[in-house]
C-alpha cells in the first residue's frame, strides 16, 4: 500500500501546516484577475438572456434522481436558448460583491474561480460548428476559430477510449473546463490544488443537472490527451491547462 500513500495524503485536510505559510496574498501582492481577457477585434456572439422557460423539469428531486451519465445521443441540434442555459448553469454570474468578486452559480473556494469554459460546438442551432470560449460578465460566447474534422479532433483528443467514439460524434457540444490555478495559489498556496479539484466537481454536477432539467444528457470525460487539447484551444499548459471535459447532447429516444 506504500506507493499510494502520498497520493492519499493530497486528500486529507492538513491546514496546521497551511497556517504556517504566507500567501501572496498575504504578502499584499496583487490579486490575479478572475476573467481571462480578450481582444476587442473578437468575434463576440450575443447568448439568449437565461430564463426558467428553457426548463423542462421543474421538480430537482426528478433531475437528481433521473440523472445519468449518457454516451448515446440523438443527432437533435440543442438550441441556442438551451446552451445559453447550460453556460449559465456551470459559471453564469448572480451578483457582484462590493469589492468586485463575481458569486456565480456553482461554489467555489474563497471565489477565486480558476476556470474558463471552452466549447467544441458541433450542432447548436444558429451556431456555426469551431471552438469557443464563454465570457461570465457579459454572458456572451467568443468565437475562436472553426476546426477542420472537430470529430475526429475529438477522438483523438479523448484518445479513442471504446465508448468515447459513439458519444463524440454525436454530441452537441463538448465542454472543456481550463483551470488558472494562481486565481486560488494567490489565495491558498499549496493548499489551492485541492480546492481546484472540489470546485471542478461542483461544475461538472451542475451541467449533469441542468443537462437532465432540459431533457438533455451528459457525460463527464477524465481522460484526455492534455498535450492535445491545451495545443488545439491554445494554452500554455503550465499557467492555464484544461482540467475536464463533458460532452452534451439530447438523448437519444
Amino acid at each position: 500500500m506504500g506507493r499510494y500513500e502520498q497520493q492519499r495524503s493530497f486528500l486529507k485536510s492538513d491546514f496546521l501546516e497551511f497556517k504556517h505559510v504566507k500567501t501572496d496574498k498575504i504578502k499584499g501582492l496583487p490579486q490575479p484577475m478572475t476573467v481571462k481577457p480578450y481582444s476587442s477585434s473578437s468575434v463576440i456572439i450575443d447568448l439568449p438572456e437565461c430564463n426558467e422557460d428553457v426548463v423542462k423539469k421543474q421538480n430537482i428531486y426528478d433531475c437528481i434522481k433521473e440523472r445519468r451519465s449518457t454516451r448515446f445521443y440523438s443527432e437533435e441540434s440543442l438550441h441556442l436558448e438551451e446552451l445559453s442555459y447550460l453556460l449559465w448553469a456551470t459559471q453564469g454570474i448572480t451578483s457582484t460583491t462590493k469589492t468586485g468578486l463575481t458569486l456565480r452559480t456553482v461554489p467555489c473556494s474563497g471565489a477565486t474561480h480558476t476556470f474558463e469554459t471552452y466549447l467544441f460546438i458541433m450542432r447548436v442551432e444558429g451556431i456555426r460548428q469551431g471552438i469557443y470560449r464563454y465570457l461570465p460578465v457579459e454572458h456572451k460566447l467568443l468565437f475562436m476559430y472553426e476546426l477542420d474534422e472537430i470529430d475526429q479532433k475529438i477522438d483523438a483528443i479523448t484518445l479513442d477510449q471504446p465508448f468515447v467514439p459513439n458519444f463524440s460524434k454525436k454530441a452537441a457540444v463538448m465542454f472543456a473546463w481550463s483551470t488558472t490555478p494562481y486565481r486560488s495559489e494567490w489565495k491558498y498556496d499549496i493548499s489551492a490544488h485541492k480546492k481546484i479539484l472540489i470546485d471542478i466537481g461542483h461544475v461538472s454536477q451542475n451541467l449533469y443537472l441542468a443537462s437532465e432539467s432540459i431533457d438533455a444528457g451528459a457525460c463527464a470525460i477524465g481522460i484526455y490527451d492534455q498535450n492535445l487539447i491545451d495545443e488545439v484551444l491554445g494554452l500554455d499548459g503550465d499557467e492555464e491547462f484544461i482540467l475536464f471535459l463533458g460532452a452534451v447532447g439530447k438523448k437519444r429516444k
